[in-house]
């Protein structure tokens, strides 16, 4: 059974990721900040990280909430493809 502890690491490339506390499995959570972006925060990319993974469990559960027909599938909710194409349509 996976662990329900979490934890963000950030890896030596720089990119910062969720993980299973246990250490199984692929990353949850994958972030990656610009070259740019770290200019304008060179301390504080850890804690926005943090921020934005939380409003997105937040989200998430709020989401599976509302959806009580189908709480696990909440991948509709986030990105619609296009059927035509490959490419994933963000949703604003």
């Amino acid at each position: 059974m996976p662990s329900s502890f979490l934890e963000i690491v950030e890896l030596p490339n720089g990119e910062i990721v969720l993980l299973r506390a246990d250490g199984e499995g692929e990353p949850l959570v994958n972030i990656r900040f610009s070259e740019e972006s770290k200019t304008h925060m060179p301390e504080a990319r850890l804690e926005i990280a943090r921020a934005m993974i939380q409003a997105g469990i937040e989200t998430a559960v709020m989401l599976s909430e509302e959806n009580e027909d189908d709480p696990g599938d909440l991948r509709g909710a986030f990105i619609e493809e296009d059927e035509e194409s490959s490419e994933p349509r963000v949703l604003h």
